[in-house]
């Protein structure tokens, strides 16, 4: 059974976590294929959007499969911890905008995928936080970087610490979510603001993505040369004299990415 699943239709691919009888945990097999199949989607020529979400509707993730971890040596628990940060980190460096379709349970290593993406819509139901010290150990996938650059120190602290369990209406509120719907309308949610940044430049939102991203980590100064050489990057394109084209004649433009 293929631990992870890829669906590409409409320029959206859906990566599901299928490991619904675990909590969608994250073995070392699980890791290899999710890594085969962010690389696939990074270089993709169809793919816009990117969504993930776990099977079932019980767990988005718990992050690292214990019962996995409890029959590796050291050097094997070192190796998964490598592999978790390099598929986060490629997740986290996507060209194009990913969001975190949270249905359940989002502990841990699975809170710190969903932190590796863009934008995080959750379920009501839905459960999570940053639980390793309960654990004895910490955060070791993004989780103490990410998590305080996305909500500041002392929250960040706060919740890691803690380790503390969030309500959905919590995290939102804690500004770890974009936004929360009924667990029946997750995905459709997911689609609808997929449509939102589906109907714009792809190749604009790509270099807006990097510009952002790379910008947050400098000085205002080298961020405004980021932004400009990113927005040059759009002018030769196609897209962008449709855009213009589109608006003359009073019809939405129809881009294709180049």
């Amino acid at each position: 059974m293929e631990q992870i699943l890829l669906q590409i239709s409409n320029h959206l691919a859906i990566v599901t976590i299928n490991r619904e009888a675990s909590l969608n945990a994250f073995n070392y097999e699980t890791l290899i294929e999710l890594q085969q199949k962010v690389e696939e989607i990074r270089i993709h020529p169809d793919v816009r959007v990117v969504i993930f979400i776990g099977a079932g509707e019980k767990s988005f993730s718990v992050g690292a499969d214990l019962k996995e971890r409890k029959t590796l040596t050291d050097e094997q628990v070192k190796r998964n911890l490598f592999k978790i940060n390099e598929v986060f980190n490629a997740i986290d460096q996507l060209p194009q905008p990913t969001i975190a379709a949270i249905n359940g349970f989002a502990f841990g290593g699975g809170m710190e995928l969903a932190l590796a993406c863009d934008f995080r819509l959750a379920a009501k139901e839905a459960l999570m936080g940053l639980t390793e010290t309960g654990l004895a150990i910490i955060p070791g996938a993004g989780g103490t970087q990410r998590l305080p650059r996305l909500i500041g120190q002392a929250k960040a602290l706060e919740l890691i610490l803690t380790a503390r369990r969030m309500t959905a209406d919590e995290a939102l509120s804690a500004g770890v979510l974009t936004r929360v719907v009924e667990r029946k309308n997750l995905l459709n949610e997911c689609f609808a603001f997929s449509e939102q940044l589906l109907a714009n430049g792809p190749v604009a939102l790509q270099q807006a993505k990097f510009a952002i991203k790379n910008g947050m980590n400098t000085d205002l100064h080298t961020g405004l040369q980021i932004e400009r050489k990113a927005y040059e990057v759009t002018l030769p394109t196609e897209d962008r004299v449709e855009a213009l084209q589109a608006f003359v004649e009073k019809r939405k433009p129809v881009f294709k990415g180049k």
